[in-house]
């Protein structure tokens, strides 16, 4: 089982938002994932990670301002006619609840409590995480990252980029290596996410060029035991995975699109059991 890195001196979001932590005895969670695009949702059994219903997807409101994205998740919970813990991912630095930063998502959300806005628009005990961090969550657990121990990065490459970073199994939270400054690109998720590849129309001779460079970037800073690469590109890694050259073993993700509602509805369960006891 995973272990998770907690400051056991601050109350979970769980524990503040609510008496009435999640039963032990349940076992489904509804997880949501909140993209710049989209923001999807469905309850998950996090004994095995299975969905318990399709996915629910809403356009991510533009703006992407607290009061619209908490009106869209209380309408997701709706939609499953939610009543329990929920687990959300972030695409920011997240520290008990608390928005640390706003790279992909409305500026006005730096230093709101995303946990209360979502408990209180969802009437639900609510946990809020990084969006690669609950992804990495489910890889360890249930995907590519099973059993793996030593140091294990899983990056998701999307709109910008993602990272995890776990050692023996415990997460480092907030790590955001997608914002590394490689020198001549300062921020180098706007140099080589995916969402890149596809805006400048590279071949994936040249993107993979890119992705290399930051890889060897992580190994010099990291020693990592293996890269997991995720977000929608790991479906084509057939067109890349050949020409990375690295020395770290890497594979596939295998959570797919899946893995921040997965990763976030167990980081949930998890916090709930915490709380209770």
């Amino acid at each position: 089982m995973l272990n998770y890195a907690m400051d056991e001196t601050i109350p979970s979001p769980l524990e503040r938002e609510s008496s009435h932590p999640t039963d032990a005895a349940s076992r489904t969670v509804l997880g949501i994932d909140i993209g710049g695009s989209g923001i999807k949702g469905a309850p998950v059994d996090i004994t095995n990670g299975t969905l318990q219903a399709e996915r629910f997807r809403i356009p991510t409101p533009q703006p992407s301002t607290p009061k619209a994205v908490a009106d869209v998740v209380a309408d997701i919970a709706r939609h499953f006619a939610w009543k329990d813990a929920i687990g959300c991912t972030f695409p920011a630095i997240v520290k008990h609840g608390v928005v640390h930063s706003a790279a992909n998502i409305d500026k006005r959300w730096i230093g709101e409590d995303a946990a209360h806005h979502f408990s209180q628009s969802t009437g639900c005990p609510t946990m809020i995480l990084n969006d690669a961090d609950a992804a990495g969550i489910a890889e360890m657990r249930l995907g590519a990252g099973r059993d793996q121990r030593g140091v294990v990065m899983v990056l998701t490459f999307g709109t910008g980029i993602g990272s995890a970073l776990f050692i023996d199994g415990t997460l480092v939270p907030n790590t955001e290596l997608g914002h590394l400054d490689l020198g001549d690109h300062p921020n180098v998720e706007t140099w080589a996410a995916a969402r890149v590849r596809e805006e400048q129309d590279l071949s994936w001779k040249k993107w993979t060029k890119r992705v290399r460079r930051y890889l060897q970037h992580l190994e010099a800073l990291f020693s990592p035991d293996l890269f997991i690469i995720g977000g929608g590109v790991s479906k084509k890694s057939d067109k890349f995975f050949k020409l990375l050259e690295l020395h770290t073993p890497y594979v596939a993700a295998e959570m797919q699109n899946e893995a921040g509602i997965i990763g976030a509805a167990m980081a949930a369960y998890d916090a709930s059991q915490t709380s209770s006891t």
